[in-house]
């Protein structure tokens, strides 16, 4: 039982206590966001950079795949639209935001 009066008593005087605030906890935090930053958020930036142009460069006569799986060529752009040719006399109406990649065009 007097254990338990020593703990819960003030410390005396003179004696520090633990534990630093909220600065020490500041390095840690900035580590943290850093190893996001490199790990999570800049490839990210960086691949939604590279679709943005390969879109903005897309063109009649191009071999593409769209997010479904759909393979086909560009005959028409529009604004937003592209019309694709995925065989003989069929073509369809899709987003230009709808493609995924563009394939080379030597190989099928």
């Amino acid at each position: 039982m007097l254990e338990l009066a020593f703990a819960m008593a003030p410390p005396p005087e003179g004696a520090e206590q633990g534990g630093g605030g909220l600065l020490a906890l500041l390095p840690p935090m900035i580590m943290m966001f850093l190893i996001f930053y490199f790990i999570l958020i800049r490839p990210q930036q960086k691949k939604q950079k590279e679709t943005r142009q390969m879109l903005d460069t897309l063109k009649e006569g191009d071999n593409v795949v769209t997010l479904s799986g759909i393979h086909g060529t560009v005959k028409k752009l529009k604004d937003d639209i592209v019309v694709l040719q995925i065989d003989n006399n069929v073509r369809i109406r899709i987003n230009r935001t709808s493609i995924s990649t563009l394939k080379e065009s030597g190989k099928d």
